[in-house]
């Protein structure tokens, strides 16, 4: 697998090693040596899984207390998907880094404890697994507001009619979110 890294610090771009042939493919999506030697040494505890259609937008999650590390990649369909460092003592503070993850590309994405994270779909029935490194715990859940001018995320989203949960609707701006140390 190659891992390279971002123009903010922390998320990683993963590209894992694929076989394939005229049947189709295989390809290693976790190994805890092989991410170890390439300097992530991760204790996963929870995998989830989520299905969009096209134009949902998820996010701008995190957690303080309780931050979770997540690698994330697409099985079925695409997402822009999307970290925020959320670090006030970091220099990239209220920076974000943005890449497209999709089942034709197989590329992973590892966001760190620190970061909010959200993606938007780009295709119907798009299929999005995460591993975490820190359970969910909805008490310490918050939203960053995924349009807050202040962060300037530049979504792919002509043409989409963008569709958010409640939650999501309710997002804190950069200056009120409940950011880390």
């Amino acid at each position: 697998m190659e891992v390279i890294t971002c123009d903010i610090e922390g998320p990683l771009i993963i590209e894992p090693q694929v076989f394939g042939d005229e049947r189709g493919f295989f390809m290693e999506s976790w190994s805890a040596a092989k991410f170890a030697a390439a300097g992530l040494d991760l204790d996963f505890v929870q995998d989830n899984h989520s299905r969009s259609q096209k134009g949902v937008l998820r996010g701008m999650h995190f957690q303080n207390p309780g931050p979770q590390g997540k690698l994330v990649r697409v099985v079925s369909g695409a997402v822009f998907d999307v970290a925020v460092d959320l670090r006030r003592s970091s220099p990239n503070f209220g920076k974000w880094t943005g890449i497209e993850l999709s089942a034709e590309n197989k590329r992973m994405f590892w966001v760190p404890q620190g970061f909010a994270h959200g993606f938007l779909t780009l295709e119907d029935d798009t299929d999005f697994l995460y591993k975490c490194d820190a359970p969910y715990a909805p008490q310490h859940e918050h939203s960053l507001a995924w349009d807050d001018p202040e962060v300037g995320i530049a979504w792919p989203a002509d043409g989409l009619e963008i569709q958010l949960s409640a939650k999501d609707r309710e997002g804190q701006s950069l200056r009120d979110v409940q950011a880390f140390a």
